[in-house]
């Protein structure tokens, strides 16, 4: 199954948390933060993510990092 049907998938299911710019889930592939905010910036906002998953208790600051766009939105994912 492609990864954007992993994602779009994990992300009809509750999330693990909220944040001011960002919907926290649990996916098979890996933490995925959904831009929650008006418009999603230029180059992805890895920092406000960074920053942002202290705050739900995730330290992701040593996982890899990509983006995807899927029909929910702008999502950063974080995996290992």
């Amino acid at each position: 199954m492609p990864i954007r049907e992993l994602l779009e998938d994990a992300l009809q299911e509750p999330s693990i948390g909220n944040t001011s710019c960002f919907t926290w889930h649990a996916t098979p592939v890996g933490i995925a933060a959904l831009w929650t905010g008006s418009s999603a910036p230029t180059p992805p906002p890895y920092e406000n993510a960074l920053k942002e998953g202290l705050e739900v208790g995730l330290d992701l600051s040593r996982e890899e990092r990509e983006f995807h766009q899927v029909s929910q939105g702008l999502v950063l994912l974080f995996h290992s």
